[in-house]
């Protein structure tokens, strides 16, 4: 029987290796897999690479990672905010690397890592330090950068409701990067805040097919303030 439910975030993080490549969904605070990143800082991983749309905002989520030294580089398009200082005192006392991918891109590298892509060319970045030393072409008159997907040993990500075999729904712009994380990692664990019987998703409005995902946890619906971005 297919039984994809961890019992706790503790057993559902279990083979999180030391510098692996780890996805981590969420728009801000939309979406991030809070309870799950609390539970790889308390497991303890090391030199990770983050693949993240931002860098962490105050001092908890993502930011709580970086704070604790756990993660050697970060991909993502929007490193900087008012408060991002967790990241901005790493990056510039050389304690991270730091990739930046335009928004667009790094969506599209994911999902092209998902979708078997081995490559695509994009006219974003072209003429910019971004496209340096890599392949450009023109086709029908406009120029392009050939970019290469982001693959990842494991995909942390946040969902709404779950089954037993792992298919998943979302809540409003909480969706955002995790049904394209969840195709792209070769182990993808989501969070959820409910836990149904098959059958009571309706096929038709399942997001990620239980296919993608290797395991769901539960975890509770905390109301925080704006700074704890858990209120989804």
């Amino acid at each position: 029987m297919i039984n994809k439910i961890s019992p706790s975030v503790e057993e559902a993080l279990a083979g999180i290796y030391d510098g692996a490549t780890i996805m981590i969904g969420g728009f801000g605070g939309a979406g991030q897999p809070a309870e799950l990143i609390d539970g790889l800082i308390a497991q303890g991983a090391k030199d990770l690479v983050i693949v993240n749309n931002n860098a962490g905002n105050g001092e908890v989520g993502l930011a709580a990672l970086l704070k604790a030294g756990r993660v050697r580089k970060i991909i993502c398009s929007f490193p900087r905010q008012a408060d991002s200082y967790v990241f901005d005192e790493l990056y510039h006392s050389k304690k991270i690397e730091l990739e930046l991918v335009p928004q667009g891109n790094l969506a599209e590298r994911i999902r092209a890592a998902g979708a078997g892509i081995g490559a695509f060319f994009t006219p974003t970045g072209f003429g910019t330090e971004l496209a340096d030393g890599k392949e450009t072409r023109e086709i029908n008159g406009r120029q392009y950068v050939l970019e290469y997907p982001i693959h990842a040993d494991f995909a942390l990500i946040k969902a709404e409701t779950g089954d037993r075999w792992g298919n998943l729904t979302y809540r409003k712009t909480a969706r955002n990067f995790g049904p394209i994380m969840a195709t792209a990692a070769k182990c993808t664990i989501a969070s959820v805040h409910n836990i149904v019987e098959l059958g009571e998703i309706d096929p038709e409005v399942v997001v990620t097919p239980g296919l993608f995902v290797k395991r769901i946890v539960k975890v509770p619906r905390t109301a925080t303030g704006p700074a704890g971005f858990k209120q989804d």
